[in-house]
């Protein structure tokens, strides 16, 4: 896949190495610091707004290094490094962290030093808007509910320091009641083209029209799905107990369940969250070249099915 500008939708949708000095004294002519980057990614993507479990924020990177090129990914994979080194991006953000979990070592004998040391080793800053990335206005799941045309959408759950239009998960209506099956071939048309494909639970002639999303893994808010009155659930990673158990409790065998890849239903966010960026860069001055990543980081490569 070629990269893609902010104004092109995407990778399969249904419908050289660029090292810098990174030093205070550098900067290009009106380009700004990855400190001016990190107020504005702020400003949009507050960290108050992350889960307590979570870590975002800066990776790697010097707050006085110049940036001019932005590259916007959903995973930190080395492949995806690589994409961002030979644009030539001084600072890659991703939705999903490097390192979320405690390490003891970055040494390069491993994937995860190995992607520590190239993004330092090619000056190339790497931060995580992760969490935070979902529940703030305009986030994962916002885009999402407006992909899907929902209308009147609220937060499943709200977040403990945010507005109260903020929170993980979204719940809305759709403008007109349509059947599960040519609901879950809209998701089908709106997200990227991976392996896995879309899976469905429920009765395909049965109509819907109040609807739940979770961008990532959400079937730990089934309680608040329910609570919500959605016909049908739209999320990710959606695992066999779970999933099972939501069917058993379902009233009138709702909600139906919807199962989308874990990248696809993030990678919407990306061309919306780049868009966002460069509106509050351009409103300060700076002028910062922002690209969506190409790369399919979707784990799987083909899927096999009966029939």
């Amino acid at each position: 896949m070629e990269p893609v500008d902010t104004d092109v939708t995407g990778p399969d949708e249904h419908d050289g190495d660029a090292p810098f000095a990174g030093q205070a004294g550098d900067e290009p002519d009106g380009a700004p610091t990855l400190g001016d980057l990190l107020l504005a990614v702020e400003e949009l993507w507050p960290e108050s707004l992350a889960e307590g479990w979570d870590e975002v924020g800066l990776v790697a990177g010097h707050p006085a290094a110049p940036v001019t090129k932005v590259m916007f990914a959903v995973d930190p994979t080395l492949e995806v490094i690589e994409e961002a080194v030979e644009w030539g991006a001084e600072l890659l953000i991703t939705h999903h962290p490097l390192l979320l979990k405690g390490v003891t070592s970055v040494a390069a004998t491993t994937p995860k030093g190995r992607a520590v040391h190239r993004l330092i080793e090619s000056g190339t800053a790497l931060l995580t808007v992760h969490t935070n990335g979902d529940s703030a206005v305009g986030g994962v799941s916002d885009v999402l509910a407006d992909a899907l045309g929902l209308q009147d959408v609220a937060p499943l759950t709200l977040a403990a320091n945010g507005l109260p239009e903020e929170g993980i998960g979204r719940v809305g209506d759709l403008e007109d009641a349509m059947t599960l099956a040519d609901f879950a071939a809209r998701i089908f048309g709106i997200l990227p083209s991976v392996a896995g494909g879309v899976r469905v639970s429920g009765d395909k002639d049965g109509l819907v029209r109040r609807i739940a999303v979770c961008g990532g893994a959400g079937d730990s808010l089934f309680n608040e799905v329910r609570a919500s009155n959605a016909d049908v659930y739209v999320t990710a990673d959606l695992r066999h107990h779970p999933a099972s158990e939501a069917r058993e409790a379902a009233l009138n065998g709702r909600p139906y369940l919807v199962d989308v890849s874990h990248f696809a239903s993030e990678w919407l966010w990306l061309p919306a969250a780049a868009a966002a960026l460069g509106n509050v860069l351009a409103d300060q001055g700076h002028d910062v070249e922002i690209q969506v990543s190409a790369t399919n980081s979707d784990p799987w490569d083909f899927i096999l099915t009966p029939g």
